[in-house]
């Protein structure tokens, strides 16, 4: 395509008349179909009356609109921000306000229903998710079956009713066949592949068709998600595989070609040929990865596009918030060779119901090809930007306004640029509509930018662009990490918080800005759907930083109660992934993703995509031993000096260890509880594990037992944990809230990051969630044995150690 700078702007693109009528302008379509309500602030924007459709009465249209999903309906929370005030550049340079507090925006949070080597084997450790598949090497069973005559039967996806559906039995009887049985000389590929060899079935799944049809499009992606050797030729044997991101990793998944159908016929996804199965068989493979056919049920391109490409993806509302650059950005994308899916608002009435102007609502489409063609008319000549398009049903169900097959606009386009363009009339599916009617009949607009490792060495030759991009993953976990979103200032701290240096602006952009794109994606949500699992509601913020602001890791919560947001995501909202594109002045900035409520679970991946270089690191505390906490070290009996409760210890050691001057776990729990016993918060005494890991923690010789300057120092130990404890129990409960873990045993002096936080809490805290004396006093334990134990290898300081095998196992297992 032309360049876009070259392009004229929107307002002089020329209108094509049309026999018959006065132009495009005579082109008023009214798109029918359900506004929905939404939690706007309402002084913002005005109210929309109830919708009568069971969505929220009284609020505001909410800017995006239905998903172009196909299938059931299932609920769906959108939860949007109100519109925030401007940002003082004050406030972007990390400078506290002059008000007392920042106050955020709230945001605020509803349903409404919608329709619904590289590779890892599956189930491997290095699959980056969790699998209860055993791993299955493709070769190794292809090798097996041919060595035994036979044909392979997947016994992790068998040919059941429990791989169709997991909510309800199939409501007829399917046979599963295959291939061979359905046809006579079956293919992999019939003449090469293509989009149109991609028609949909009776599965709701037209989001997967439309990312398949997309994936034709790049011959080297294609391949590695449907390698070249699947075949029914040599060394057939029933097996095939197919290669899908998931997760930050590549995974090949191994399926059986036994396939579902009803009276000979294939029931899903087919290709136009009857003899060719790649696309049925690409299509089992996905159900699989997934669990189960049904899984495929609703869903958008984006999240399809991404696990065909491991790319990042963003979406569009074309209705109310279309950025002025979108063409820019379209055509940005296909230089880098992104993919595109667009769709209509559904009627909630009518399952894909068709507009007149021959678009299929609630339908996911394919772009294909953007383009600004020449054009001259009698009265004036100029350049008009074209988009094609493709239904994925792959048939006469097409757009038939101006531009549409066999549309009289095309004798103003010059022969030679329709053969440039590949121009063909076939009832195929797809078509080619100007841009403006394209954002004016399409809601919803999806890109999926490829990752760097996407282009190879040949494509940037030929002068395609790679992104730049930055990843982690992370958790959210129950006490620790889940601190819901700014809404809940005393825990939104909690949450996992990112640091991300933009240093050079964009090449082209005039006010020296970055474009980045940031992507928060949860982990193992659609698979476990069989389980009643539902994606999370999820969104992020971004905060401007300084190097001071960053001096102390993480940031609490007093920097979010005096610094507001620099960006966030527009929507806390429970897809997979919640993405957005940012234009930022160079700097340093802190992202903080979250769950919208405290306390709900999951694991995500975090990336940034920008156009210029970018660093990207978890703004964490380091592991290791800090100072005591000034409001406990004067106040630990003992600590300082002497007190009458360690006197009497001290006595009480000496008459119960004997003649041998030492003590066992047994002994030990005896005289703590002995002592303790009228103390509020440990009154139940010590359990047997935490006396036991008290004896190891100081048993430097491992006899199992403890000498009387080991038992003072374990007494010192104790009274610094108590009296910490005492400082975050205010309420006198015997227990801890786990968002209070890390303070507390910051002021015990020990510094832990998140990844160790979780695994405490998933250790150590209760039913209850919370967390008692007994269990603290574990984890100081624990911790501290750990760090010494790490220490005395690490002599040089390198924060690095050598163990053998022996040495581990016997240090993990005694301590």
């Amino acid at each position: 395509p032309a360049a876009f700078a070259q392009s004229p702007p929107a307002s002089q693109w020329p209108t094509v008349p049309t026999p018959g009528s006065s132009g495009y302008s005579s082109l008023n379509p009214s798109i029918s179909g359900q506004s929905l309500s939404y939690g706007f602030n309402p002084n913002v924007m005005p109210a929309l009356p109830d919708s009568g459709a069971g969505y929220p009465p009284a609020g505001n249209q909410l800017p995006y609109p239905t998903m172009g999903f196909a299938g059931f309906g299932s609920p769906m929370d959108y939860t949007m921000p109100n519109l925030p005030p401007p940002v003082p550049d004050a406030l972007l340079r990390g400078a506290e306000p002059a008000a007392a507090t920042c106050e955020e925006i709230p945001f605020q949070s509803i349903s409404i229903p919608i329709a619904e080597g590289m590779f890892s084997p599956l189930g491997d450790r290095n699959a980056g998710q969790r699998s209860s598949f055993d791993v299955q090497d493709f070769y190794q069973i292809r090798q097996q079956c041919l060595d035994n005559g036979t044909l392979f039967e997947d016994p992790e996806f068998p040919a059941s009713a429990s791989s169709l559906m997991y909510s309800k039995r199939p409501d007829r009887h399917y046979e599963w066949l295959r291939p061979h049985e359905i046809c006579d000389g079956p293919e992999f590929f019939v003449e090469g592949f293509s989009r149109f060899d991609v028609q949909q079935g009776e599965l709701g799944d037209c989001w997967l068709l439309a990312a398949c049809a997309n994936l034709t499009q790049d011959h080297k992606m294609f391949l590695r998600v449907v390698p070249e050797d699947n075949s029914f030729e040599d060394g057939y044997a029933g097996v095939f595989h197919f290669r899908f991101w998931q997760y930050g990793k590549w995974v090949d998944v191994v399926i059986d070609d036994r396939l579902p159908t009803y009276r000979g016929q294939l029931i899903y996804m087919r290709s136009s040929e009857q003899n060719e199965f790649w696309s049925a068989l690409l299509e089992k493979a996905y159900a699989k990865l997934h669990g189960s056919y049904e899984s495929l049920r609703g869903g958008t391109t984006c999240e399809a596009m991404e696990d065909f490409t491991g790319g990042v993806a963003e979406m569009y509302d074309l209705k109310d918030q279309t950025p002025p650059n979108l063409f820019e950005i379209i055509e940005k994308g296909f230089k880098r060779n992104s993919m595109f899916g667009c769709s209509i608002e559904a009627d909630p009435h009518v399952l894909e119901a068709e507009t007149p102007e021959g678009l299929i609502r609630g339908h996911a489409y394919s772009i294909t090809k953007i383009q600004l063609v020449d054009i001259e008319t009698p009265g004036r000549s100029g350049k008009i930007p074209l988009i094609r398009l493709r239904n994925p049903w792959g048939n006469e169900a097409e757009w038939n306004g101006p531009w549409s097959d066999k549309s009289p606009e095309w004798r103003y386009i010059p022969d030679e640029q329709k053969q440039e363009l590949g121009l063909n009339f076939d009832h195929d599916g797809e078509f080619w509509m100007s841009y403006r009617d394209f954002t004016r009949y399409f809601d919803r607009m999806e890109i999926c930018n490829l990752s760097p490792d996407s282009l190879s060495d040949d494509e940037m030759t030929r002068g395609k662009i790679s992104w730049e991009m930055s990843m982690f993953e992370g958790e959210w976990a129950v006490g620790t990490t889940a601190g819901g979103c700014r809404n809940y200032l005393d825990t939104f701290w909690h949450n996992p918080q990112y640091v991300i240096r933009l240093d050079d602006p964009d090449e082209d952009d005039e006010e020296g800005n970055c474009t980045v794109i940031i992507a928060l994606l949860q982990k193992n949500r659609r698979s476990r759907r069989n389980m009643g699992v539902e994606c999370l509601t999820i969104g992020f913020a971004v905060y401007r930083v300084t190097e001071r602001d960053l001096a102390q890791k993480p940031l609490k919560m007093n920097f979010f109660k005096y610094n507001a947001s620099a960006a966030r995501s527009p929507a806390f909202i429970n897809l997979r992934e919640v993405s957005c594109r940012f234009k930022l002045p160079p700097g340093t900035y802190v992202i903080v993703p979250s769950t919208f409520e405290p306390n709900e679970e999951g694991e995500f991946i975090i990336r940034v995509f920008s156009e210029t270089a970018n660093s990207m690191m978890e703004n964490d505390d380091n592991v290791g031993v800090g100072d005591l906490d000034d409001r406990i070290a004067p106040d630990v009996p003992g600590y300082v000096q002497p007190s009458p409760q360690r006197q009497a210890m001290e006595r009480l050691f000496l008459d119960v260890a004997g003649a041998d001057g030492e003590v066992d776990w047994v002994e030990l729990k005896r005289i703590l509880d002995h002592s303790f016993r009228d103390d509020n918060i440990s009154s139940e005494g010590f359990s047997k594990d935490v006396c036991r890991a008290m004896v190891a923690m100081l048993d430097v010789d491992h006899t199992g037992k403890l000498g009387f300057e080991e038992f003072q120092q374990l007494l010192t130990d104790i009274a610094k944990w108590k009296a910490v404890f005492k400082l975050y129990d205010t309420e006198g409960s015997g227990r801890l809230s786990p968002f209070q873990l890390r303070e507390a045993l910051n002021s015990a002096g020990y510094h832990l990051n998140n990844r160790i936080l979780n695994a405490l809490v998933h250790r150590y805290g209760s039913r209850s969630g919370t967390i008692p004396f007994d269990d603290f006093i574990m984890c100081a334990v624990k911790i501290k044995t750990m760090i010494e134990i790490f220490r005395e290898r690490d002599t040089d300081g390198t924060n690095q150690a050598t163990f053998s095998m022996d040495e581990w196992v016997e240090k993990t297992l005694y301590s």
